[in-house]
């Protein structure tokens, strides 16, 4: 059985790349990645995550989450589990000692928590939004230090 913080985080992959416009599309969704739930257990976790419901840009209404009544979404189809695999990773620029790390929306908190959880000796700590983080470097380290450290959890950096 796949954790609920696994599939708190596929919701917001899938809700994030699809237009989505119902529970029975989203559970539809949901099973082809593995996870098998009830309806009500799929509406709590809406509930939990602040899932809205907003027009898009052809005049459905489909899923988006907090923050986003215009929702980007990704032009470039992946599964569910191929992102879950890469914690939402895009991309790392550095400034100084200082570092930005940019993800798909909704995984910038997940992805800066389990950075802040492994204390790296290389970053002092991070600032997330919906799908930015603002990584402070310690004093003295490399970029490819840093990104060394963070390959880790994030495989896919560069």
């Amino acid at each position: 059985m796949k954790s609920k913080n696994s599939r708190l985080d596929a919701i917001k992959i899938i809700i994030s790349c699809k237009e989505i416009g119902s529970q029975e599309e989203l559970l539809q969704e949901l099973a082809k990645e593995g996870f098998r739930l009830t309806q009500a257990t799929l509406s709590r976790d809406l509930k939990q995550l602040k899932v809205a419901k907003a027009a898009s840009m052809n005049g459905n209404y489909v899923y988006v989450l907090p923050n986003n009544t215009m929702y980007k979404r990704m032009t470039e189809q992946h599964s569910a589990g191929e992102l879950l695999m890469h914690n939402g990773f895009i991309s790392i620029e550095f400034s100084a000692n200082l570092a930005v790390i940019k993800t798909r929306p909704g995984y910038a908190s997940s992805l800066a928590y389990d950075i802040d959880s492994k204390e790296f000796d290389e970053i002092l700590g991070t600032i997330a939004g919906d799908d930015t983080i603002m990584l402070v470097v310690r004093e003295g380290c490399t970029e490819t230090g840093v990104k060394n450290a963070l390959s880790l959890i994030i495989p896919n950096i560069q």
